[in-house]
Order: structure tokens, then sequence, then C-alpha cells
């Protein structure tokens, strides 16, 4: 196996969100693990029946351009000869089934990880998001409560004398000792 390594940035900026999942190009795929592209595809088309849509599909053109676009690595002049396809991460998981060379088992591994770290990071945003949400909320509400209790002060401050109720006072009056 060669001793080649493979840094988790150059894997993150691999991965593309494509009709809102998170996905690799086959071309990648197979230049991660030291195939060539046409024998990546031809093991997936053999084991098809092992690549169910939500594990892997074939890209427009123009979706392929776009994800391409995004992360600047599309050469310029380069035509597409058959359609990529893109593989989620149950669909990369899939291909350690159907790639058995020892750098396809190790890369799988790492990618997989990967994608479990990405997925991860975009679970504690949402998390994140939504405590900042109940707070804002709490502030609001707090906010509204407020202005109730000093509508009801500026009230009993506006009170004319004659309007307030006598009180009886409470304590020792000098008088009584």
């Amino acid at each position: 196996m060669d001793n080649l390594i493979i840094t988790d940035e150059l894997v993150l900026n691999q991965i593309y969100l494509i009709r809102g999942q998170k996905v690799m190009i086959d071309s990648d795929l197979a230049k991660l693990y030291g195939v060539e592209n046409k024998q990546l595809k031809r093991q997936v088309r053999r084991n098809i029946e092992r690549f169910p849509e939500d594990f892997m599909f074939e890209i427009t053109a123009e979706e392929y351009y776009n994800a391409r676009c995004q992360s600047g690595t599309l050469e310029s002049g380069t035509n597409l000869k058959y359609l990529p396809m893109a593989f989620t991460e149950l669909g990369v998981s899939m291909l350690s089934s159907v790639l058995s060379s020892p750098r396809a088992v190790q890369m799988n591994i790492q990618i997989i990880r990967i994608f479990t770290r990405v997925r991860n990071i975009l679970h504690d945003n949402i998390e994140i998001k939504l405590e900042v949400e109940k707070i804002k909320k709490k502030l609001d509400n707090q906010d509204k409560n407020m202005e109730i209790v000093f509508k009801y002060l500026d009230e009993l401050l506006d009170k004319p004398e004659t309007e307030k109720p006598a009180r009886k006072r409470i304590g020792f009056k000098p008088d009584d000792l």
C-alpha cells in the first residue's frame, strides 16, 4: 500500500452539496482510492443492486459544472463523456464492498469519519441556533413583562392623592412609650 497521506481538508473540499445531499463525485473518489475512474464505475455497475438512489445517483452536466465551480476546481475546456456518479455517505461506505484494495479500504474509513464529523458539526450548529432562538423568545417575553410593570407603576404614580386610599400606619407611635 502506498504511504500516501491524504489530508482531511483535501477530502472535505471534495464533498459537494447536490440535490440537498452531501456527496462525493466518482472521479474524486477514484483518485483518492488510486484506481481509474472507469474501473470504479465498472465495479459500481456490476454491483448496481448495492447502490440504490439514496446511495448513488448520476448527476447532470449542469449539476457537475455548478458543483465544480463552487469549489473552483473545474478545468477550463473540460467536457464530460459520461455523466458523473455522485455518492452519498452511504454510497461511499458501500464502495468498500466493491473496491477491496487496502488503499480503498483505508480511504473509505477516512472519508466516513469525515462525513460523520461534518454531520456532527451541522447538528451542533442547529442546536446552537435553537438555543439562541429560545433566548430571544425569553428576552422578548421579558421585555413585554417589563413594559407592563412600568405601565402599572406609571399609573400608580399618576393617581392623585384623593384617589389613594388612606392607609393605617403600622408601628410604634412616640406617644405610646
